[in-house]
């Protein structure tokens, strides 16, 4: 088992790579910047400009949704960084993998005495292309469907 203050250290290296420090210079540059445009309309709606008591309000608001956003920037790749190192209790061949299933409604008699011919032919048409994965629509080989 680890150390708490070991893995809590490399949560800290985590966040000091080049990346990260300009993220956090970015993320304060935005909040100070909101900051000071909310105080610029505060003095503007002192003045007697009074659609800028909105924006004197509405600044802030934006400077703590850039610091929630940055927070959650942060907690999700922290969390992504312990999801990755495995755990010794689990080893990891003997997790389930997924099973990846493909539905195929197999076309049926009243499909094709619908006594449309077209939507007939469409029909035997789509039910090639479910046969033949891999192939293109171009490789049908009916004329009227190149």
């Amino acid at each position: 088992m680890t150390d708490p203050g070991q893995a809590i250290l490399a949560d800290v290296r985590r966040l000091l790579t080049p990346g990260w420090l300009a993220g956090h210079a970015l993320a304060l540059l935005a909040v100070v910047t909101c900051l000071a445009l909310g105080w610029w309309q505060a003095g503007r709606a002192a003045e007697g400009n009074t659609l800028s008591w909105a924006y004197t309000f509405e600044w802030p608001i934006f400077a703590i949704f850039v610091v929630v956003i940055w927070v959650r920037e942060i907690r999700l790749t922290l969390r992504k960084g312990r999801a990755d190192e495995p755990t010794a209790a689990v080893d990891p061949e003997d997790r389930p993998r997924p099973v990846i299933t493909r539905r195929v409604n197999q076309p049926t008699a009243a499909d094709e005495d619908s006594g449309d011919p077209q939507l007939a032919e469409y029909n035997r048409y789509l039910a090639w292309l479910n046969e033949n994965p891999e192939a293109r629509p171009s490789d049908y080989p009916a004329k009227e469907y190149r």
